[in-house]
């Protein structure tokens, strides 16, 4: 097998603004990778969307998929054995887990493609159960979050983005362009946790479905504490990498954010799944601001959360790829072979 990566970059319509440092956006500019594998005269593609606050970087993915033609033992010579290639990546480059997504995704589009065969299906899921996306809406100006909310009419879920002084103006902003939107508030770890309680209890009079990582990562007794307090659920993002991370975290959350680019991949984000059910927690299921190839992969498995979060292709300008389906606010995958993506001529 033969491995390749080259670089990629797209636009967000809108500047993408979050609450925290580290974010994977520069302003509007999103900045990728596609991992390519050969094998037999057929190729498959993955997409590495690498994020900063997570010590990931583009230089470091290229590394790790350079390394690859010279230790040949971490990936053998058979695509199909995807999850012992991936345990042997996991075990060699875990701190670069975006890297092993897109060789993970890669692998994954292959061997869909050498069946003829769409992931879902050789996975035995049914995409037809898939639950509709929320529509995501980077802090902003009045103005600004006022036209990305009429943009985002045709959602019922919104996706706000909170942790400012302003969060209340913010979510009045929702009932009063897009009221028959529900909301879920992502403060991207950005509240501190003396005050969470009370930021929580100010915004209960919107229709608000869940808050996201309302406090650092890595408090998981202050984040224990305010779920048993909220009136509201709370679902872990950034406290939520690996599957070690779902046993620190049952019984202090109501759910988890599954994310490929932080967990490794297809593989590794199935195991947190079903790692997640047998602890009681639900499942949302993410993803960066990513090209259609990147959600593609996640869109494999989405029929198994309970809140899906697939949008980062929507907040793009000018993706590269095309293939997914939107049917109304659902994110379906195509029934083309492997992810089901191809690359659009520019």
């Amino acid at each position: 097998m033969h491995f390749s990566t080259r670089r990629i970059t797209a636009h967000t319509t809108y500047p993408f603004h979050i609450a925290r440092p580290g974010a994977s956006v520069d302003g509007s500019v999103v900045r990728r990778i596609v991992v390519s594998v050969e094998h037999d005269g057929i190729v498959g593609m993955g997409e590495a969307a690498p994020s900063p606050y997570y010590n990931q970087s583009l230089e470091a993915v290229e590394d790790v998929v350079s390394q690859l033609a010279t230790k040949p033992a971490l990936v053998g010579d058979d695509p199909f054995l995807i999850r012992a290639i991936v345990d042997r990546l996991l075990e060699q480059f875990g701190q670069h887990r975006s890297a092993i997504a897109a060789i993970d995704a890669a692998l994954h589009d292959w061997v869909g493609r050498k069946l003829g065969q769409p992931v879902w299906r050789m996975l035995g899921l049914d995409p037809s159960v898939t639950k509709p996306t929320s529509m995501t809406i980077g802090i902003g100006s009045p103005d600004e979050m006022t036209e990305r909310i009429l943009a985002a009419s045709a959602f019922r879920s919104l996706k706000i983005k909170v942790g400012s002084d302003h969060d209340a103006e913010t979510l009045s902003l929702v009932g009063r362009h897009a009221p028959h939107a529900r909301v879920r508030a992502d403060a991207n770890a950005g509240w501190d946790p003396g005050q969470a309680l009370d930021r929580i209890n100010a915004l209960r009079e919107f229709p608000i479905d869940l808050i996201e990582q309302p406090i650092p990562a890595g408090r998981s007794d202050e984040l224990e504490r305010l779920h048993e307090s909220s009136p509201l659920p709370i679902f872990a993002d950034e406290d939520c990498v690996v599957p070690e991370d779902i046993l620190e975290l049952a019984g202090k959350v109501t759910g988890v954010n599954i994310k490929l680019a932080k967990c490794g991949g297809i593989c590794e984000a199935v195991r947190m799944i079903h790692l997640a059910r047998a602890h009681g927690l639900q499942v949302m299921l993410g993803c960066m601001a990513e090209t259609s190839l990147g959600v593609a992969a996640a869109m494999q498995i989405a029929s198994m959360a309970d809140v899906v979060d697939l949008d980062g292709h929507l907040l793009l300008a000018d993706d590269p790829f095309s293939g997914l389906v939107l049917d109304g606010d659902r994110v379906l995958p195509s029934d083309r072979p492997g992810l089901g993506v191809v690359e659009v001529m520019r």
